[in-house]
Protein backbone atom coordinates (compact mmCIF):
# COMPACT_ATOMS: atom_id res chain seq x y z
CA UNK A 1 0.00 0.00 0.00
CA UNK A 2 1.18 3.38 -1.28
CA UNK A 3 2.00 6.11 1.60
CA UNK A 4 -0.64 8.55 -0.24
CA UNK A 5 -3.54 5.47 0.04
CA UNK A 6 -2.04 4.84 3.85
CA UNK A 7 -2.93 8.66 4.78
CA UNK A 8 -6.75 8.30 3.01
CA UNK A 9 -7.12 4.83 4.81
CA UNK A 10 -6.22 7.46 8.28
CA UNK A 11 -7.88 10.07 7.71
CA UNK A 12 -11.24 7.97 6.95
CA UNK A 13 -11.09 6.40 10.02
CA UNK A 14 -10.34 9.02 12.03
CA UNK A 15 -13.31 10.56 10.83
CA UNK A 16 -15.34 7.41 11.17
CA UNK A 17 -14.04 7.82 14.90
CA UNK A 18 -14.86 11.34 15.73
CA UNK A 19 -18.58 10.91 13.86
CA UNK A 20 -19.10 7.71 16.30
CA UNK A 21 -18.14 9.65 19.36
CA UNK A 22 -20.41 12.48 18.15
CA UNK A 23 -23.47 11.06 17.62
CA UNK A 24 -22.91 8.60 20.85
CA UNK A 25 -22.55 12.17 22.73
CA UNK A 26 -25.66 13.78 20.77
CA UNK A 27 -27.21 10.38 21.99
CA UNK A 28 -26.76 11.04 25.68
CA UNK A 29 -29.19 12.20 27.82
CA UNK A 30 -27.94 15.64 29.52
CA UNK A 31 -28.22 15.58 33.11
CA UNK A 32 -29.44 18.95 34.75
CA UNK A 33 -28.76 18.85 38.21
CA UNK A 34 -31.87 18.98 40.73
CA UNK A 35 -33.09 22.26 41.86
CA UNK A 36 -32.12 21.65 45.63
CA UNK A 37 -28.55 20.93 44.18
CA UNK A 38 -28.31 23.97 42.66
CA UNK A 39 -29.42 26.04 45.63
CA UNK A 40 -27.33 28.31 47.56
CA UNK A 41 -26.14 27.06 51.42
CA UNK A 42 -29.39 27.29 53.53
CA UNK A 43 -30.08 27.89 57.14
CA UNK A 44 -29.66 24.26 58.96
CA UNK A 45 -27.72 22.64 56.07
CA UNK A 46 -25.07 20.47 57.04
CA UNK A 47 -21.51 20.79 55.91
CA UNK A 48 -20.51 17.67 54.25
CA UNK A 49 -16.55 16.90 52.50
CA UNK A 50 -16.63 17.43 49.01
CA UNK A 51 -13.63 15.11 47.77
CA UNK A 52 -11.61 12.08 49.02
CA UNK A 53 -12.40 9.05 51.21
CA UNK A 54 -15.03 10.95 53.01
CA UNK A 55 -16.71 12.86 49.96
CA UNK A 56 -20.35 13.25 51.28
CA UNK A 57 -19.88 12.04 55.22
CA UNK A 58 -20.61 15.26 57.59
CA UNK A 59 -17.96 16.89 59.13
CA UNK A 60 -17.84 17.19 62.90
CA UNK A 61 -16.10 20.21 64.95
CA UNK A 62 -14.16 17.66 66.40
CA UNK A 63 -12.66 16.68 62.38
CA UNK A 64 -11.46 20.36 61.80
CA UNK A 65 -7.85 20.82 63.71
CA UNK A 66 -7.04 24.21 64.57
CA UNK A 67 -4.58 25.97 62.01
CA UNK A 68 -4.39 22.89 59.53
CA UNK A 69 -5.09 23.51 55.65
CA UNK A 70 -8.44 24.60 54.98
CA UNK A 71 -11.40 21.56 54.49
CA UNK A 72 -13.11 21.30 50.48
CA UNK A 73 -16.89 21.08 51.73
CA UNK A 74 -20.11 21.26 50.46
CA UNK A 75 -23.63 22.08 52.40
CA UNK A 76 -26.47 19.31 52.50
CA UNK A 77 -30.34 19.18 53.32
CA UNK A 78 -30.27 17.71 56.48
CA UNK A 79 -33.51 16.44 55.80
CA UNK A 80 -33.22 15.23 52.51
CA UNK A 81 -29.43 14.44 52.89
CA UNK A 82 -29.06 16.16 49.16
CA UNK A 83 -25.99 17.40 48.53
CA UNK A 84 -25.97 20.84 47.42
CA UNK A 85 -23.35 20.19 44.91
CA UNK A 86 -24.84 21.01 41.38
CA UNK A 87 -22.61 24.29 41.46
CA UNK A 88 -19.13 25.55 42.02
CA UNK A 89 -20.57 28.68 43.57
CA UNK A 90 -21.45 26.33 46.49
CA UNK A 91 -18.04 25.38 47.41
CA UNK A 92 -16.51 26.16 50.63
CA UNK A 93 -13.78 25.93 52.65
CA UNK A 94 -13.52 25.31 55.96
CA UNK A 95 -11.07 25.77 58.30
CA UNK A 96 -10.09 26.32 62.51
CA UNK A 97 -8.18 29.32 63.74
CA UNK A 98 -7.19 30.24 67.79
CA UNK A 99 -10.04 32.57 69.08
CA UNK A 100 -7.76 35.61 69.16
CA UNK A 101 -6.66 35.50 65.54
CA UNK A 102 -10.20 36.24 64.78
CA UNK A 103 -11.55 39.78 64.32
CA UNK A 104 -14.95 40.76 65.95
CA UNK A 105 -16.47 40.40 62.50
CA UNK A 106 -15.27 37.05 61.87
CA UNK A 107 -15.94 35.65 65.43
CA UNK A 108 -19.35 36.56 64.95
CA UNK A 109 -19.61 33.79 61.92
CA UNK A 110 -17.76 31.58 63.91
CA UNK A 111 -18.45 28.05 65.67
CA UNK A 112 -15.89 27.43 68.26
CA UNK A 113 -13.36 28.64 66.10
CA UNK A 114 -14.13 27.35 62.66
CA UNK A 115 -14.87 29.62 59.48
CA UNK A 116 -16.34 28.25 56.47
CA UNK A 117 -16.01 31.00 52.87
CA UNK A 118 -16.76 30.18 49.35
CA UNK A 119 -14.25 28.55 48.03
CA UNK A 120 -14.22 30.14 44.78
CA UNK A 121 -11.27 32.86 44.35
CA UNK A 122 -12.72 36.09 43.16
CA UNK A 123 -10.18 36.89 40.58
CA UNK A 124 -10.89 34.11 38.06
CA UNK A 125 -12.92 31.50 39.88
CA UNK A 126 -9.82 29.03 40.33
CA UNK A 127 -10.83 26.87 43.16
CA UNK A 128 -8.67 28.24 46.67
CA UNK A 129 -6.61 25.06 47.71
CA UNK A 130 -3.13 26.26 48.95
CA UNK A 131 -2.86 27.00 52.61
CA UNK A 132 0.25 29.41 53.75
CA UNK A 133 1.20 27.51 56.95
CA UNK A 134 3.09 30.49 58.12
CA UNK A 135 0.78 33.22 57.98
CA UNK A 136 -2.62 31.33 58.24
CA UNK A 137 -3.84 32.45 55.26
CA UNK A 138 -6.06 30.91 52.23
CA UNK A 139 -3.81 30.85 48.89
CA UNK A 140 -5.33 30.47 45.40
CA UNK A 141 -2.60 28.19 43.21
CA UNK A 142 -3.74 30.03 39.70
CA UNK A 143 -2.48 34.23 40.60
CA UNK A 144 -1.46 33.45 43.58
CA UNK A 145 -3.92 35.88 45.68
CA UNK A 146 -4.12 35.53 49.05
CA UNK A 147 -7.03 35.31 51.76
CA UNK A 148 -6.70 35.90 55.60
CA UNK A 149 -9.78 34.04 56.95
CA UNK A 150 -9.17 35.52 60.52
CA UNK A 151 -10.26 38.86 59.11
CA UNK A 152 -13.22 37.71 56.80
CA UNK A 153 -11.24 36.38 54.03
CA UNK A 154 -9.85 40.05 53.32
CA UNK A 155 -7.43 40.35 50.53
CA UNK A 156 -3.43 40.13 51.56
CA UNK A 157 -1.98 40.21 48.56
CA UNK A 158 -2.65 39.16 44.87
CA UNK A 159 -5.19 40.51 42.27
CA UNK A 160 -8.23 39.53 43.84
CA UNK A 161 -10.49 42.13 43.56
CA UNK A 162 -13.16 41.52 46.83
CA UNK A 163 -12.52 39.06 49.89
CA UNK A 164 -14.07 35.70 49.82
CA UNK A 165 -17.98 35.56 50.81
CA UNK A 166 -18.57 34.61 54.11
CA UNK A 167 -20.97 31.64 55.49
CA UNK A 168 -22.00 31.70 59.25
CA UNK A 169 -21.60 28.58 61.20
CA UNK A 170 -23.31 26.96 63.42
CA UNK A 171 -22.94 23.30 65.66
CA UNK A 172 -25.57 20.92 65.85
CA UNK A 173 -25.41 17.86 67.15
CA UNK A 174 -21.46 18.06 67.09
CA UNK A 175 -21.36 18.52 63.61
CA UNK A 176 -20.90 22.00 61.13
CA UNK A 177 -23.96 23.24 60.18
CA UNK A 178 -24.87 26.89 58.13
CA UNK A 179 -26.55 29.78 60.92
CA UNK A 180 -27.35 31.79 57.89
CA UNK A 181 -26.70 32.60 54.40
CA UNK A 182 -23.50 34.03 52.36
CA UNK A 183 -22.42 37.18 53.91
CA UNK A 184 -21.05 39.19 50.85
CA UNK A 185 -20.64 38.22 47.52
CA UNK A 186 -20.15 34.99 45.61
CA UNK A 187 -18.26 34.52 42.60
CA UNK A 188 -15.64 35.97 40.87
CA UNK A 189 -14.46 39.34 37.78
CA UNK A 190 -15.88 38.34 34.42
CA UNK A 191 -13.40 39.53 31.83
CA UNK A 192 -14.22 42.60 30.05
CA UNK A 193 -16.59 44.04 32.37
CA UNK A 194 -15.90 47.44 33.70
CA UNK A 195 -16.79 47.07 37.36
CA UNK A 196 -15.29 43.36 37.36
CA UNK A 197 -18.45 41.95 38.19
Amino acid sequence: MRSEERRSLLRACCALAVTRALRVRADEPTAEPPPEALAPPQPGDVLVYAFGARTNQPIALADVAAGAKQITAFPMDAATRRVRDGTRLNQLIVVRLAADALSDETRSRAADGVVAYSGVCTHTGCDVTDWNAPAQHFKCPCHESEYDPGDAARVVSGPAPWQLAALPLKVVDGLLAVRATFVGKVGFAQPGSPSGE
